[in-house]
């Protein structure tokens, strides 16, 4: 790190004012789809923005079903590649799920009021250039292997996330 408050982060030098650290930790949609607006919005008006995946956070960077392919793992960590949602589209909400229905629900008046589903707003956040950290510590905890994690996700650890953070002007935690 350097000492005038500059760091790369995708590929650009910036100040700290002009950095965004989103730290995610849950897989709720709607806090999903709250995170990646953020970043979508932070990263169209000129931020640097950095997004760290931890715990149930990881499932939005997981390939989507079938795309990962058979890999011979474990009991626990089939267990838990069950158990996890493949990707964006297949998140609950937090609140209100009514046995899948809610979700169902939110996309399809996203679709009607022509807003941005989280699949396209992660895609938009890979063309923009946000990095997205899956936290290594977390993926080894869970079975987890880069294989499984879409293009572009770089993996790291607690230097990684607070090494962004502390060069941000702001660091969001959800």
């Amino acid at each position: 790190m350097r000492g005038d408050n500059t760091e790369s982060v995708a590929g650009t030098t910036t100040d700290g004012d002009r950095r965004l650290t989103i730290i995610l930790t849950s897989n709720d949609m709607d806090k999903v789809w709250a995170a990646l607006v953020l970043a979508v919005g932070a990263a169209s008006s000129g931020l640097a923005v950095s997004m760290f995946f931890s715990f149930w956070g990881l499932s939005v960077l997981r390939k989507r079903a079938g795309a990962a392919g058979h890999m011979k793992k474990p009991l626990l960590e089939r267990m838990f590649g069950l158990m996890l949602p493949k990707g964006p589209g297949h998140l609950k909400l937090s609140k209100m799920n009514m046995a899948g229905l809610g979700p169902k629900v939110f996309r399809h008046v996203a679709r009607l009021k022509n807003i941005a589903s989280p699949i396209e707003l992660l895609d938009t956040a890979r063309e923009l250039g946000v990095r997205l950290v899956a936290c290594q510590m977390t993926m080894d905890m869970m079975g987890l292997r880069h294989e499984e994690m879409i293009e572009g996700v770089e993996p790291g650890g607690v230097a990684t996330c607070l090494g962004d953070a502390c060069h941000s002007k702001a660091t969001l935690f959800i």
